[in-house]
């Protein structure tokens, strides 16, 4: 061959590796064991950008060069194939989403294949593959087995709860369930039947049935987790497909006790090694806060005929009274020594008692309020700076320590996910509730003296002494703090309490894509007075996997049943109503990993032994959207299954990588106003001219752009409309496109897709591109124009190999060998290990940019010494060979190694002793010009140096046959010499 051919090249590596199964892993061996593992990623329609592969590329080359470092490493790759776009597809179409994921599967993996990812493809694994959820099936039950003991912190069996009712009733246990759960001995509890004791264990597990608020979205028909929400037109949510309305709504969902593991999840940050952006993300999510419950109890309200209200005799103000058995507002304030400021208590419009505590004066206005705000996005609503909104319900509470009538209303500040859905107002110490008082001529309290400008803002300040605080007048704020909490406790009224922010999972979808949820519903048969809602039941573990039956549409019942209430006869033994609700699809991103360790067993979702050797993920490299979502909830299922005794690390990524998102380059055209209508043919101006018509600026497909420059043939074959398009040209004839740095988008026409820069240039250039572009965790943008140095720089490499036929002689004669086996010089080293310092170095640190540029100096260096040298270029393969696979498996086979070897060679070992100079090149300045420079040993005294210099040809030149002054040595700097 004339040169280095790509096509050729990469083809035959590929089918090599795959036929070799070069990368297949063993799970047992005597090497330290590297785990490094991408995110799991979703095969949409749309396949790859060449945006995407950037983490993968980042990924493979540390797994490759562990592997050269002497590890066995696991790197494999599967599939999050349940999900939301595969359903909307079948419902457009009515194709059955598993045939669509097939498709968009056989395109990834084609893909990914072409990028020469040296992934062990035998470990692949589907989450929509019965054989893969039969296994996050019996997680879930697992989890429904189990409570958390806040006692030993951790999760146990229910068997363990129930042993303690048998024992002692609830006295004495202490678990993670929600606040006002009957209390009961362990007679009363013996006394129950069957069904009764199994109802109430269903208020302690870790995955239960419950009303909660979500995101409902009618247009799609199911709910919506908050990633898959975005915000839309004025303040308003929409979901991320389609963009249909989202509204808030309370719903009968399956959870999941995640707020069990809070304290966990936000300690266990400090132990493992990923960015503090990201991890900060994670402690604001949780968001633990030390404060109060305080119960604030309803004032009793009867309506009469007319319509009016009136107070109910009953409901008096008493101060001294204990506050037991009356409904009641729950809020949890960080701030319990303000209580006394309290002047209204405000509501989420979501929260449950609006309805019941709005009066019929007010139940129009009411109405309106919260059928408004269900349209409008958290963010919109929670923003700092907006103008407050709210209603009265008519309705008031208690404050139980003033004893003082509070007012309730609504307001969309507050959101029902966070806290109780109630916050008790405050004006004087918090500014929203501030902004609220003066809109509605709500009283403002001040509560310490030490409080300023209160006709301007709310001040929030801790220092100085309580007044207006009858309890607490005169104290400061830990000595109030500790009274309040213990008055509250005295009355019943409250207690301390540590709060989070983070709400359970909701952990049900009103969908057809995704795993089946392994329950059943029975009716309470054996329990006449306490009918109610049939409970749910796991199915035989014998049963699983629970597979998704057979559909006539993909959309819900015309009664609102979920999309599997369609199904005919599925039925549990014939007989009970199986859950028609479907997992989300984080249940099987939750924990994949471990079963890539052992994708295959049919009898656990990893062995033990696997699991043991393979521990968890040393490397994880993926996207930041994901910091909330699947990071939190693995994190969460990992913690359940180590503390069930199936896995043995609390953690499951030891380290983590988020890497930068690669921005498109967009490339616009100018049409000239007037023109491309009916009967005018479109007029396009050059950039360059643009400024001297009237024009308007529109996307152009950038494969048909090179360099700015327009292929105006193609462009004319790209759309119709432009099949009969005039340009008008710089003066050297081109047309020139401007350009703009953007999200990568097929409408902006910026979409590069993998597969063809690596035709054209091979997928070692677009893996060397990728990293050479910047650091991997910083955004970057895509440009097709800078590849050519890179590619380049592959063909510079060849050279050092082979003797290339110039352009013009026969391009199918042979590339002559031209390495040979002689010596290497000092010099040939320097620059071998200089590079080998720095590669290792720049993988370790993961700065893969920076060690691409130092391949490019190495072999830029090489060339200009005429090295063709075995015993320098071999070490140059093994350091490319993460980088570039292909070419470096081609080098490695033609210097006479087995074929398909480089990723079992030894990485280079950098010998710190080549790059130790043992010579310094000196300035001559003679008269203060530099005139020459000569080298001289190190270590060569002074008084050498001088008589060398003075003999100098040069020197002798420029003296003019003078004797010098005097000479002055500066060591390793210069040399001078005075004429």
């Amino acid at each position: 061959m004339a040169d280095y051919n790509h096509r050729e090249t990469e083809l035959k590596w590929q089918r090599f590796w795959e036929q070799n199964q070069t990368y297949k892993t063993d799970n047992q061996s005597d090497k330290e064991k590297y785990y490094v593992l991408d995110m799991f990623p979703y095969p949409s329609g749309a396949g790859l950008h060449v945006g995407h592969p950037l983490g993968y590329i980042a990924s493979d080359i540390v797994a490759r060069y562990k592997r050269l470092k002497g590890f066995n490493v696991l790197h494999p790759m599967g599939f999050d194939s349940f999900g939301l776009p595969a359903e909307q597809y079948a419902i457009q179409t009515g194709q059955h989403p598993a045939l669509t994921t097939e498709v968009n599967l056989t395109r990834y993996i084609e893909q990914l294949k072409n990028i020469g990812f040296s992934y062990d493809w035998s470990r692949e694994v589907r989450t929509s593959d019965p054989s893969y959820y039969k296994w996050t099936q019996w997680i879930f039950m697992e989890l429904f087995r189990s409570w958390y003991n806040r006692d030993t912190d951790k999760a146990e069996p229910i068997e363990t709860l129930t042993a303690k009712f048998a024992q002692n009733g609830t006295a004495g246990v202490n678990a993670v369930t929600a606040d006002g759960l009957p209390q009961f001995t362990a007679e009363e509890w013996n006394a129950k039947t069957e069904t009764e004791q199994y109802a109430i264990t269903l208020n302690y597990r870790l995955t239960y049935v419950a009303d909660a608020v979500v995101n409902w979205c009618p247009g799609l028909g199911t709910v919506l987790a908050n990633d898959e929400v975005k915000d839309g037109p004025n303040g308003t949510r929409v979901s991320e497909r389609g963009g249909y309305p989202v509204e808030q709504k309370l719903m009968r969902q399956w959870m999941m006790r995640i707020t069990a593991y809070a304290d966990r999840l936000l300690y266990g940050l400090d132990t493992i090694d990923w960015t503090e952006s990201i991890k900060e993300q994670q402690r604001n999510w949780i968001g633990r806060s030390v404060g109060a419950s305080v119960r604030f109890t309803i004032y009793d309200l009867r309506f009469t005929n007319d319509g009016s209200t009136k107070h109910h005799p009953d409901a008096v103000k008493n101060r001294n009274s204990s506050i037991v058995n009356r409904k009641s507002i729950d809020v949890f304030t960080t701030r319990v020594d303000t209580l006394y400021g309290v002047t209204f208590m405000v509501l989420a419009p979501e929260h449950e008692l609006v309805n019941e505590l709005t009066t019929p004066e007010q139940r129009e206005v009411v109405e309106a309020y919260v059928a408004a705000a269900k349209l409008r996005s958290e963010r919109d609503r929670m923003a700092e700076g907006k103008t407050v909104s709210g209603v009265f319900t008519g309705s008031y509470c208690i404050n139980p320590i003033s004893g003082e009538q509070v007012p309730i209303w609504l307001a969309d500040y507050v959101l029902a996910g966070y806290g109780t859905g109630a916050v008790m107002a405050v004006p004087s110490g918090d500014q929203r509730d501030y902004l609220f008082a003066k809109q509605y001529n709500l009283p403002i309290v001040p509560v310490l003296d030490a409080q300023k400008n209160l006709d301007e803002q709310a001040d929030n300040t801790k220092e100085g002494h309580y007044i207006n605080s009858e309890l607490i007048n005169g104290l400061t704020y830990a000595e109030a703090t500790a009274k309040l909490i213990a008055a509250l406790e005295a009355k019943g009224a409250g207690k301390g309490k540590v709060n989070y922010r983070m709400r359970d999972a909701v952990f049900s979808r009103q969908r057809y894509w995704g795993e089946p949820v392994p329950v059943y519903f029975k009716p309470r048969v054996d329990s006449p007075n306490e009918q109610g809602e049939p409970l749910p039941y796991l199915i035989d573990e014998a049963d699983l996997p629970l597979e998704l039956p057979a559909v006539d549409k993909y959309l819900p019942t015309e009664t609102g049943e979920p999309p599997l209430g369609r199904a005919e006869d599925w039925k549990y033994k014939e007989n009970y109503q199986y859950e028609l609700s479907t997992m989300p699809g984080w249940a099987g991103s939750s924990w994949y990993w471990y079963r890539y360790m052992d994708p295959q067993n049919d009898h656990e979702f990893a062995s033990s032994e696997a699991i043991a050797y393979w521990k968890n993920v040393d490397l994880y490299i993926g996207g930041t959207e994901h910091a909330t979502g699947h990071l939190l909830y693995s994190r969460f299922w990992n913690k359940f299954l180590k503390d069930r005794g199936y896995v043995p690390e609390e953690e499951p990524f030891r380290k983590l990588i988020n890497q930068g998102m690669i921005q498109g380059r967009s490339n616009f055209v100018y049409r000239q106003i007037g023109t491309g209508m009916p009967g005018v043919p479109p007029v396009y101006v050059s950039f360059g001219l643009k400024d001297q018509y009237e024009t308007v600026e529109l996307y152009v497909d950038v494969n048909i752009v090179d360099n700015d420059v327009l292929d105006t043939e193609a462009f004319k074959k790209w759309s119709a409309d432009n099949a009969d398009a005039t340009f008008i040209l710089e003066p050297n004839g081109t047309y020139v496109c401007g350009f703009a740095v953007e999200k990568m988008s097929k409408s902006k026409y910026n979409v590069v897709n993998p597969d063809d820069v690596a035709e054209r240039y091979g997928a070692d250039v677009l893996r060397l591109y990728e990293m050479f572009l910047g650091p991997l965790e910083q955004a970057k943008p895509w440009n097709t124009n800078g590849i050519d140095g890179t590619y380049r720089f592959i063909r510079k490499l060849w050279r050092l190999f082979y003797k290339v036929a110039p352009n013009g002689e026969n391009q199918d004669a042979q590339s002559e060998w031209i390495v040979t086996d002689e010596a290497p010089t000092r010099e040939e080293l320097k620059v071998l290990h200089k590079t080998i310092k720095k590669a290792q170095e720049d993988i370790d640190n993961f700065s893969f940019n920076t060690s691409v540029s130092a391949f490019m100096v190495c072999v830029n260096e090489l060339a200009q010494l005429k090295c063709h040298k075995r015993a320098i270029l071999q070490d140059l393969v093994l350091l490319l060979s993460p980088y570039a696979p292909h070419i470096a498996e081609e080098l490695w086979a033609a210097l006479g190694n087995e074929p398909g070897t480089v990723s079992k060679a030894s990485y280079p070992v950098f010998n710190p002793q080549f790059l130790v100079e043992d010579a310094f090149e000196y300035p001559i300045q003679i008269n203060g010009k530099v005139r020459t420079t000569i080298s001289f040993p190190l270590d060569q005294s002074s008084e050498s140096i001088e008589q060398e210099v003075l003999a100098n040809e040069v020197v002798i030149k420029w003296l003019e046959g003078k004797a010098p002054k005097k000479v002055v040595v500066v060591p390793k700097r210069i040399v001078n010499v005075v004429p």
